[in-house]
């Protein structure tokens, strides 16, 4: 696979192959012409051919004899010829797609470099929130779009684009699936998010997956299929404004919160029984939290169940799920800390 890989790239470079060699011919006859006719140094000759093909009249070096123009005229005339040549091979490959696939293949060599990134199925309006959120927070994302008019106005906006259909699970593969951190399917149908959700389960089972739904029903399908979360748009939206009427500042502390440096992040513990006994007693059997200046322990879910504002010192047990506020720096020493009982970090 590599292989072929390498002699598609081959073959795109190849295709300057003539143009390329006829400049450098051009170079070394001129070059070797003027160091014949003049005597002048290799650099004064080789200026001297620059500034003929270039036409950019900075003067001769020095008086020309007879045969030094004689040589001037010929590198006039391959010049014009290599550039007649090379704007014929560049109005070719436009019309063929060269410069299109070219940019498929840097994309492909990207996200093959890619790690814990956001994959975003569909850039419609949800698509657009969700893409401008993750940049402001610093997040690689790639999203990936069907329609050619949306593509280009993700690209506008510094995006990577994968233009394919995102419910075929060589998409899914090619936008690096196996090693994203997350998920987003926004496609305007149900029917569509709900088969991208199950692709996914199925090429990567440790894969956060979020989806839209338009109603209920739908919203019940996405998670029997696999989906760790299930938005819909709609009833967010009345949530948002029934919260503002009656919580304004619980409101205005989430707006605040996303345009500061701290961030809310889930810790999830591993199932392994004798890891989390080992820990416990490396830490006394309880995990000491109360630190000043580190991060805040908002909450723990334990067995599904949501424990808020928790005691200082916190009992782990297998499968915990802990809710932490602070720094980028605070949540690393966090991590660091429960590194031997963490399983994923979302």
């Amino acid at each position: 696979m590599n292989l072929i890989k390498t002699n598609k790239f081959k073959g795109y470079i190849k295709v300057w192959a003539a143009p390329i060699t006829l400049l450098v011919f051009l170079f070394l006859f001129g070059a070797l012409g003027y160091r014949i006719t003049e005597g002048w140094d290799w650099g004064d000759c080789l200026w001297m051919v620059l500034i003929t093909i270039t036409t950019i009249g900075f003067g001769e070096v020095e008086v020309l004899s007879s045969a030094g123009r004689i040589i001037t005229f010929l590198i006039i005339g391959g010049g014009l010829f290599v550039v007649q040549l090379t704007l014929q091979r560049f109005i070719q490959l436009s019309e063929l797609g060269y410069f299109i696939k070219l940019e498929e293949l840097r994309l492909k060599r990207l996200i093959r470099r890619m790690k814990n990134h956001v994959i975003i199925c569909g850039y419609g309006r949800t698509g657009k929130e969700i893409a401008d959120q993750l940049k402001s927070e610093k997040i690689y994302t790639l999203i990936i779009e069907i329609d050619t008019s949306r593509k280009t106005e993700a690209e506008e906006k510094g995006f990577n684009v994968l233009l394919a259909d995102a419910t075929m699970d060589e998409t899914l593969l090619q936008a690096g699936i196996k090693n994203c951190r997350s998920l987003v399917v926004t496609l305007p149908s149900d029917a569509a998010n709900l088969y991208v959700v199950l692709s996914a389960k199925a090429l990567n089972n440790t894969c956060r997956l979020i989806a839209r739904a338009a109603n209920e029903e739908a919203a019940n399908k996405l998670k029997l299929a696999g989906a760790d979360a299930v938005v819909s748009p709609y009833v967010a939206a009345g949530r948002t404004m029934a919260a503002s009427a009656l919580r304004p500042i619980a409101v205005d502390f989430i707006d605040l919160l996303a345009g500061s440096n701290c961030e809310i992040e889930e810790f999830k513990l591993t199932n392994n029984i004798d890891k989390i006994d080992i820990f416990k007693s490396q830490t006394e059997n309880n995990l000491d939290l109360s630190k000043p200046g580190e991060a805040v322990l908002l909450a723990a879910k334990v067995s599904g169940k949501l424990i808020g504002n928790p005691k200082d010192k916190l009992s782990i047990s297998p499968g915990m799920i802990l809710i932490f506020l602070g720094s980028q720096e605070q949540l690393k020493r966090i991590r660091f800390r429960l590194r031997e009982v963490l399983i994923k970090t979302t």
